[in-house]
């Protein structure tokens, strides 16, 4: 109950935007009713009591505590508040006293305010973004050409052998040929190329830029990726220039691109999903810079570490945490946090066992022996023997050598792709929901087992069976997905369908040691972290999630998380693993904090969610996603019918020149998978841009967005660093200038986003254009101003403005509804302003003339 005396109203305006104070600013009782009027304002309401909670009296929620901040921004002499702030301080009074302790007065001085900052964009001549996408296209189909020539002479090599025994032999030394070929051209393309990184800058599209991205490309796309997790790994690494101690353990597939500047100590350990690319771009320009990490470093999951960071011996960095440009954790800390502070946790919970160089050669060399005499035999083999089996192909290369009929090719066409369609559907559904369960059975929970043995590789096997995308594209937002988990291995006690229990991309360690409470929702992006790794050893746990809880986006959740009940996860919060079990509250942030566990804006459709109404609405909405997943099915099916006959006819085609039609099919593939998933979903959206919306989940338009999410776009990945992801993004409805460099980001909602000239995008940073919290879907769009940088793995959600020039930070969330001023410098999770970490975000950036862009870049070697 608030007392009388405490009750002072602030109404309209004229009273938000009073005269200001002279001499030393404005008293705090005058910033009390000047932030009261401006609340007022934005909430449209008549008066705001300064001892009213934001959220529960007043009804507010975080979009509009967001445009209230935003506001309070724009006025020079108040104190600037954060999202933050206003949950740690919910009331005007209190965030007044806040804001007041934490803002020194300003001394006096007579010295003019400095200059704005100005951007710090390289400009790009349009020239120069026309040759390097020139370049980079004719690098695409040099490859193609060249694997074109390869595949033809291995092709009909192999079809020379006799018999079985012959068939296996030559497909073995064909294929360990490729492989190996595959694995080294990288190596010696990165030393031929670059020799050895240094730390350096290199203006985008720039010559020095696409050997760069020439590198980095046959990286990211070698075979070796797979081992990940590997002693095998490890050693390529080294082979690549990093310096990489004895015993280390890399379970991240993010591959790094400078590994000269890349130093991990002995029996370090970096869990999957970690960036550490030793890069980044900034404003125009791809920076390079060291990242150095001590003996028995721990990365947790979901990590970002910054260009020029270190970690000293014993150092620990925990999940869902980001390293800045600079910092240091000196020896045997532990941080975790974005950017990361020191906490007591320790993050390394399992003990070690043996584990010594003797056994790591034997799992290298074991995993060699099983890939080449057994993986690459029956992949090339098989797959000659398959071709084979086709009539079509069976006369073309028999006797009789004629060519192929339109109807030949269509049957063909038609009933290949359906055995082969069908067959991964039903016989992969079949082998998922046994051999798994039955390999698992070994590998017992809570027991410390040593790395590379056998419960290891059981354990990987598990994993990597179980995590396959595509099932989980297929029944993700639907009632369906609930079966689908359950079949795997799931345990959801006692299912209360929603409709939309999980999403589509839901990942774990283990499906058999997962536990989640009665009408939990889950958003994309969770990992369920239910394995614990040290250098030497793993342990597979249960990790539970309570019931009635909301799980938001990009979500890595480790057993012994100390959430129960009743919990709202924000999107890329950091799961808590002290302290006491917190329920019945909603947590943000990375390290979390308590915000309101829901807000009046998301229960106003509660009612649609009881009774008569709750099941009329949800099994409409079962028919309708039931009919999409039809509908998708049909799409990839159809696609795969139109590559077959692509590949039919290069077949009939082969006699001209067999590298020349294998290369054209590459080419073709890759066109017509991109033009086909966009004219896909741009008929779905009828052509028309998105709409903001404000929605329960049991309306029809909800079901209809959700069937936009099923439209394939992993195909978007090979454009990452071209001008041809932004003409793609553009196709998608997408209003994107000029110049933009694209390294890896994903929009969620294209038609919603828009992004302004010579922005620079990072690789695995997200524009979310929507949120679903419980039962409502909120969607809005978010603009980025000319020149604007998203850092690697950052995170922007719906309503976002990002003026001209703004940076924001690696790792960082951007919240709803947050207006980032021109040329500002924000980072967090939640993101804030950091004007004092300008140095850091920006590292040697200058003003940069239209002219100095075209200089040659800086010395790779």
């Amino acid at each position: 109950m608030v007392e009388q005396s405490s009750e002072v109203h602030i109404s309209g305006s004229d009273k938000a935007v009073a005269a200001r104070q002279s001499g030393s600013g404005p008293t705090r009782t005058d910033t009390e009713k000047r932030l009261a009027g401006i609340l007022a304002d934005v909430s449209c309401v008549e008066q705001v009591p300064l001892d009213s909670h934001f959220f529960t009296d007043l009804g507010a929620n975080s979009l509009v505590m967001a445009q209230f901040c935003a506001r309070v921004r724009k006025i020079p002499d108040l104190p600037s508040a954060s999202m933050k702030d206003i949950y740690r301080h919910p009331t005007i009074r209190s965030l007044t006293a806040a804001l007041a302790e934490a803002t020194p007065a300003p001394a006096a001085s007579s010295q003019p305010a400095p200059p704005p900052a100005q951007p710090t964009t390289t400009a790009t001549r349009r020239p120069n973004h026309v040759l390097c996408g020139a370049f980079q296209l004719l690098f695409f189909l040099a490859y193609s050409l060249v694997a074109g020539f390869a595949t033809a002479r291995g092709y009909e090599w192999i079809a020379a052998g006799s018999g079985l025994v012959h068939i296996y032999l030559r497909s073995l030394f064909f294929g360990g040929i490729g492989f190996v070929a595959l694995c080294m051209f990288p190596v010696f393309a990165k030393w031929i190329l670059i020799g050895r990184w240094k730390p350096t800058e290199i203006p985008v599209w720039s010559l020095a830029y696409l050997r760069f991205w020439f590198v980095k490309v046959l990286l990211h796309g070698n075979p070796m990726i797979l081992f990940a997790g590997n002693p095998l790994y490890v050693l390529y690494l080294r082979a690549l220039g990093a310096h990489i101690g004895k015993g280390v353990t890399i379970l991240s597939h993010s591959v790094p691109v400078c590994t000269d500047l890349l130093t991990i100590g002995d029996g370090a350990v970096i869990r999957k999903e970690s960036f550490f690319l030793g890069y980044r771009a900034h404003a125009g320009r791809i920076q390079t810079g060291r990242v150095t990490l001590g003996r028995e470093v721990f990365i947790g999951e979901k990590t970002v570490l910054d260009i020029d960071t270190s970690m000293g011996d014993g150092a620990q960095l925990g999940h869902s945490s980001a390293l800045y440009r600079g910092q240091a954790v000196p020896d045997g800390e532990h941080w975790h946090g974005t950017p990361a502070l020191p906490t007591e946790i320790d993050y390394v919970r399992v003990a070690p066992a043996k584990c010594g160089t003797l056994r790591r050669t034997w799992f290298g060399l074991a995993s060699l022996l099983q890939l080449f005499f057994l993986y690459i035999p029956l992949a090339v083999g098989g797959l000659y023997m398959l071709f084979n089996a086709v009539p079509a192909i069976g006369k073309r290369l028999g006797p009789d050598t004629g060519s192929l009929s339109w109807s030949e090719l269509i049957s063909d066409s038609l009933s290949l792709s359906l055995v082969l369609f069908l067959g991964f559907l039903v016989l992969g559904l079949a082998a998922l929901f046994t051999v798994p369960r039955l390999v698992s059975l070994a590998v017992k929970p809570d027991r410390v087992y040593p790395l590379y043995g056998f419960h290891y590789a059981l354990h990987q096997a598990t994993s990597r069976m179980t995590n396959i995308k595509f099932f989980k594209w297929l029944f993700g937002d639907s009632s369906y997905i609930v079966y689908y988990l359950h079949a795997l291995g799931y345990d959801l006690s006692r299912v209360e369908q929603t409709g939309s229990n999980f999403g589509t991309e839901v990942q774990h360690e283990t499906p058999y040691l997962v536990s989640v409470g009665s009408g939990t929702m889950v958003a994309d992006g969770l990992s369920i972290v239910n394995a614990d790794f040290s250098s030497t050893s793993f342990r597979v746990s249960r990790a539970s999630i309570g019931p009635h809880n909301f799980l938001g986006n990009n979500i890595a959740y480790p057993t012994g998380g100390r959430t129960g009940d009743n919990c709202l996860l924000a999107t890329k919060v950091m799961i808590p693993l002290d302290g006491e079990v917190r329920e019945g509250v909603g947590l943000l942030g990375s390290p979390c904090f308590e915000i309101p566990r829901s807000v009046e804006r998301d229960s106003r459709f509660d009612d649609l969610r009881t009774g008569d109404t709750f099941r009329d609405r949800l099994a409409a909405k079962n028919h309708y996603n039931l009919r999409s997943m039809v509908l998708h099915l049909f799409a990839r099916w159809l696609h795969t019918f139109v590559l077959t006959a692509f590949g039919l006819a290069s077949v009939d085609l082969y006699g001209v020149l067999g590298h020349v039609v294998i290369a054209t099919y590459l080419a073709l593939t890759l066109g017509f998978s991109t033009l086909y998933y966009v004219l896909l979903e741009r008929c779905i959206t009828r052509f028309r841009a998105l709409r903001p919306q404000l929605c329960s989940i049991y309306d029809p338009y909800f079901w209809w967005h959700e069937r936009l999410w099923k439209v394939p776009d992993q195909y978007l990945n090979i454009f990452n660093g071209t001008p041809f992801k932004s003409l793609v993004w553009r196709l998608l409805g997408v209003r994107i200038g000029s110049r933009v460099l694209d390294d890896g980001c994903y929009l969620t909602e294209r038609s919603l986003t828009t992004i302004g000239d010579d922005c620079t995008l990072n690789a695995g940073s997200k524009i979310q254009c929507h949120s679903q919290e419980d039962g409502t879907f909120k969607s809005d769009g978010t603009t980025l101003g000319a020149g604007c940088t998203l850092g690697i793995g950052a995170h922007v959600h719906y309503g976002v403005t990002m003026g001209d020039g703004a940076v924001l930070a690696p790792d960082s969330f951007l919240m709803k509804g947050e207006e980032v001023p021109a040329r500002a410098r924000w980072g967090g999770n939640p993101a804030v302003d950091m004007p004092d970490a300008a140095e850091q975000l920006s590292g040697s950036d200058r003003t940069t003339s239209p002219s100095s862009a075209d200089a040659p870049a800086a010395t790779l070697s």
